[in-house]
């Protein structure tokens, strides 16, 4: 799991507007991380068409980015869950139609009122990540996902999304193309409403029809494994405490078990998607 930020660092970029290098995918960044979870490159751009259009920046280089008044309200209380609903920053239901073009003006008043509240309240990057699912994507902070994402740009993005899913167990359901479990997992239990379920079917369809860049295993630049930190060997234990040990994260034993049991069917299962 990635570390704190520094706080120097995050207020940095805060005061930037979040405005960073905002470093776009390679080509072989889809292929090479949808090997880890034993998909194709189709099932990842799937995703990515239907949560952020196809790409993680915004024009002014900002990290894709949806405020949400219903998050923002649940992570809030007391006077400062009073004061965001006197400026229409914080409802205890989700509205249709009520989002503007862009969110950052919005951010930037919740962020004066609550920064990690106002952080959780939006959906960030390639994947649309909520920032409440911080831990699932694999970080200690929101604002630790957030300036990764910055620093690391898309491929960041991609990591924390294959992160959520593996973490939520959803890699199955990619895998067999279960929309509506997929959906049902990533987006919530009104995916059907929204017609997620639908959008990732015709994503899907229109992936499929599109030649993959070529690729296998060791072809282009080297590039960390975004389950590494799920799998990795924990510290060794101190001295048995009155008080017990150290237990790893239900995150990280998720991660792994998940991993472990599926190591040895990632290539087979891999070399199903991949185009003739």
């Amino acid at each position: 799991m990635t570390s704190s930020p520094d706080a120097g660092a995050f207020a940095r970029l805060r005061a930037a507007g979040f405005v960073c290098a905002a470093a776009r995918l390679t080509d072989y960044d889809l292929p090479r991380v949808g090997h880890t979870i034993g998909v194709g490159e189709d099932e990842i751009h799937t995703v990515m068409e239907v949560e952020a259009s196809g790409g993680g920046f915004d024009r002014l280089k900002r990290p894709k980015m949806l405020f949400e008044p219903h998050v923002f309200w649940r992570n809030l209380s007391g006077a400062a869950r009073s004061r965001a609903a006197s400026l229409g920053l914080a409802y205890a239901a989700w509205k249709p139609g009520a989002y503007p073009s862009d969110s950052y003006p919005r951010l930037a008043q919740a962020l004066a009122i609550d920064e990690t509240a106002a952080l959780k309240a939006c959906s960030w990057g390639l994947g649309q990540i909520l920032g409440e699912n911080f831990k699932a994507a694999g970080y200690a902070t929101p604002q630790a996902m957030v300036l990764a994402f910055c620093n690391g740009g898309e491929a960041e993005h991609l990591a924390a999304m294959v992160r959520f899913i593996v973490t939520n167990g959803l890699d199955d359901e990619l895998r067999r193309h279960d929309w509506g479990g997929f959906a049902k997992g990533y987006n919530g239990a009104q995916y059907a409403k929204h017609g997620y379920d639908k959008k990732l079917a015709a994503a899907f369809a229109k992936w499929s029809k599109i030649k993959d860049t070529p690729w296998s295993p060791g072809m282009g630049e080297p590039a960390p494994d975004p389950l590494a930190s799920m799998t990795a060997a924990p510290s060794p234990a101190p001295q048995p405490a009155p008080t017990g040990g150290l237990l790893r994260s239900g995150v990280q034993a998720t991660g792994g078990a998940v991993r472990s049991g599926l190591a040895g069917l990632y290539d087979l299962i891999h070399t199903s998607f991949r185009k003739a």
